[in-house]
């Protein structure tokens, strides 16, 4: 069954790395090669056209049956899902006092990658990572490969960054970072790797290699990126949340999605998306993605994980195109 699943997922997967016209931007090593002047893609236009009075429907709502841990990532890669996951043994536990800079222990886990197919089927189950690095970030494709973090589950750690192939679903080592890296984009353009610290509260820029060319404060005080996402020509399209406290002991969980400038920084749009599941967490809490598809802007989101309200669902919404 499993040599099945593997062919299967090898033809299904292997005319997109010829369809996608933003990967010819990138030479077989990783850098950029030259190639046509790039326009926005159709999802550019179609999010920055959305409002706070965007009539977004719920197109679907699918239960994954099958252990989803606690998601962090989509990527969307031709007809499949690629989804990361934490799955957490023992949870980090807080110090009384920071030890050897670390303000808690590093816990124990072990960080997956799943592959699904639309209708919320699991095809494969990839494990990543090494030691205490164990949690997997945002993720994104390049058109050639799906770029994972996976991090020490605490800020002020570390993290390996992997390049998972989609057709083989072999994962080589791209670079290290001395930092909890919670997601990374592939400019496809450049092919410079942007990621997000813990948080979200710094941003990074890498070559292929892991060399740094840039960390500066993230200046979006509003949301924690928990999932990024590449949009051509040179942006990332990024979901996340605030935890805020309400009246009386409450708490209230701030949602929304973001586009981006990968030139230069800017905040291009940003829209709140207070939409909640069945566990009552808003939906951009953890993977998102979106697309145009079908006529529709289209967005996926995982926001529960396993243990929670009915567990782990496929939510998917869609709002007209303008």
């Amino acid at each position: 069954m499993q040599r099945f699943l593997g062919a299967a997922l090898a033809s299904g997967l292997a005319t997109v790395l010829t369809v996608s016209g933003s990967s010819a931007l990138l030479d077989g090593d990783g850098g950029a090669a030259a190639g046509p002047r790039q326009r926005d893609e159709p999802v550019v236009a179609a999010f920055a056209a959305t409002t706070r009075s965007t009539p977004w429907r719920q197109a679907a709502r699918i239960a994954l049956d099958f252990p989803t841990h606690h998601p962090q990532g989509f990527a969307l890669v031709g007809d499949r899902i690629f989804m990361s996951t934490v799955e957490i043994i023992e949870p980090p536990v807080r110090y009384p006092e920071p030890i050897d800079g670390y303000d808690r222990s590093p816990g124990k886990g072990r960080g997956h990658v799943l592959v699904l197919d639309r209708g919320g089927h699991l095809l494969r189950d990839v494990v990543l990572g090494e030691g205490d690095a164990y949690h997997p970030g945002g993720i994104d494709f390049d058109g050639r490969s799906v770029w994972v973090p996976v991090a020490e589950y605490r800020p002020n750690s570390a993290a390996i960054v992997y390049r998972l192939d989609p057709v083989t679903l072999r994962a080589r080592e791209a670079f290290r970072v001395r930092d909890h890296v919670g997601g990374v984009v592939r400019d496809r353009a450049t092919g410079e790797v942007h990621g997000v610290s813990w948080g979200s509260r710094t941003l990074y820029r890498w070559t292929p290699w892991g060399r740094q060319l840039a960390r500066t404060p993230n200046e979006d005080h509003l949301l924690d990126y928990q999932d990024c996402d590449y949009a051509a020509h040179r942006k990332q399209l990024c979901s996340g949340v605030t935890g805020l406290a309400g009246p009386g002991g409450t708490a209230y969980e701030l949602g929304g999605l973001v586009l981006r400038d990968l030139r230069t920084g800017r905040i291009l749009h940003q829209v709140p998306f207070p939409v909640f599941s069945a566990a009552r967490h808003v939906v951009t809490r953890n993977p998102v993605a979106l697309e145009v598809r079908d006529g529709v802007l289209r967005m996926f989101a995982a926001p529960d994980d396993a243990g929670e309200g009915t567990g782990t669902e496929l939510l998917v919404y869609e709002a007209p195109l303008p």
